[in-house]
């Protein structure tokens, strides 16, 4: 028989290679979930590689796109027919969630063919988008709706789809944004939480002394400035003197059809459904990953100040189409506008009180049916969610599931394979993270 003092020294042995395999797993899954890669370096399709041919009936209706259906400011006079070619470039923390499931809902009931990534819920961020990371691309292949979480590269995309495709993006004040994203992302930037531990109010020390906790070549350091440009393609750390940063600005401009902005939703909606010729019923939204509200004031009026300066570039950006929103808005007629948002949200609240029960979002803990929760940070669940009725009509019932289906599971639902992404959230909630 082994004396025990063996026994001791195997069994803490075995526990020791063990630890190791399991953290040598984790850090290869993590690598998968959020690649290490050099976000500066785009990795572009092979020069002489076919674009999106579109067969000559979707031709037709593209010529009608670019040549007179629809104009270019976006006006669509009668008779005009909905446009099914749309590229979203899906910003971060700016609602892009809730017009993503617009997006889904009009793709699934036209059954049009969506651009998914394989794996994962978004096209290998923060790299740049490449054509390659498409399931099931080909070259030449056309796809009506591309809409999941990229770093945006236009001729990548723009070789996807159809050259009448409308191009659309949503923008939001760049300080509520940091806000937003700091809480939501600031636990995966370990150089910037590390040098912030034991700070009580860690956004307020960030924002005081942002260069003494901000480490541009950290592991996802673009979360914590300027991310509305870095999202858009352009280099985040760009000296706001530069003339680059207004012809970016300008750049963005051409190559966007609609610029939307998250503190005036549903106007933009208004102005999508415009563009795009859809119909009401393809803009009804329900709020979804929304964060709970907490219960001191986000930003007081000084951080405020200071969460503008430090995200320069993209009040610059936002600063240009706030300006341009409301000019497009100008020439759509105020009075038009007002009519039509107030006619969204009436139908919106009923569709509430057909779909929600208790009427209201609730906190993860509260929400009954898996399917509808919602993905959360790491280390908190601050993402709020909704119940379902139990019972709905059948004229309602899958509108209001569809409408109420958070991201990740509407990805499997539309086929989408999610690998990475379900067996990394397999490993939080076993780690209880």
């Amino acid at each position: 028989m082994p004396p025990p003092q063996k026994k001791r020294w195997e069994s803490m042995a075995k526990g020791l290679v063990l630890g190791a395999l399991f953290t040598s797993f984790l850090l290869l899954l993590y690598s998968y979930a959020v690649p290490p890669l050099h976000p500066d370096l785009p990795s572009t399709t092979p020069e002489g590689t076919p674009s999106c041919s579109p067969a000559p009936d979707e031709s037709e209706t593209t010529a009608a796109a670019t040549n007179g259906s629809w104009s270019a400011n976006g006006s669509s006079p009668g008779g005009c027919r909905p446009r099914r070619d749309i590229v979203f470039m899906k910003t971060h923390k700016t609602a892009s969630s809730t017009l993503l499931n617009i997006l889904f809902r009009f793709g699934q009931k036209h059954g049009l063919k969506f651009a998914f990534p394989s794996g994962r819920n978004d096209f290998a961020y923060p790299a740049f988008f490449a054509r390659r990371l498409v399931q099931g691309y080909r070259p030449g292949a056309c796809f009506n709706i591309i809409c999941n979480h990229m770093r945006f590269h236009y001729d990548e995309v723009r070789g996807l789809v159809a050259p009448g495709a409308a191009f659309i993006t949503v923008l939001r004040d760049p300080a509520r944004l940091f806000e937003s994203s700091f809480h939501y992302f600031g636990s995966v930037v370990p150089s910037t939480w590390r040098r912030l531990r034991g700070r009580a109010d860690k956004l307020a020390a960030f924002l005081r002394e942002p260069h003494r906790y901000y480490d541009p070549r950290g592991l996802n350091a673009h979360y914590l400035r300027n991310l509305l440009f870095f999202d858009l393609g352009y280099d985040s750390g760009l000296d706001p003197r530069s003339p680059r940063v207004q012809e970016h600005i300008l750049e963005v401009e051409r190559r966007f059809h609609l610029v939307l902005l998250q503190e005036y939703f549903d106007e933009s909606l208004v102005l999508l459904k415009e563009l795009l010729c859809w119909q009401l019923e393809d803009v009804l939204y329900f709020r979804l990953n929304a964060r709970r509200a907490p219960a001191a004031p986000r930003l007081s009026a000084e951080l405020y100040r200071r969460a503008t300066a430090w995200n320069v570039l993209d009040a610059r950006l936002y600063r240009h189409f706030n300006a341009s929103f409301w000019r497009r808005v100008d020439a759509f007629g105020r009075e038009r506008m007002r009519r039509e948002v107030a006619a969204l949200r009436r139908a919106n609240e009923r569709m509430r009180r057909i779909c929600i029960d208790g009427g209201r979002a609730v906190d993860a803990a509260a929400i009954r049916d898996a399917a509808l929760q919602p993905w959360q940070p790491l280390g908190a669940k601050s993402i709020l969610g909704y119940n379902l009725k139990q019972s709905i009509g059948r004229r309602h019932a899958q509108l209001c599931r569809r409408m109420l289906t958070p991201e990740i599971q509407y990805l499997m639902d539309l086929g989408v394979n999610l690998w990475v992404t379900r067996l990394w959230k397999a490993v939080r909630d076993f780690l209880q993270w």
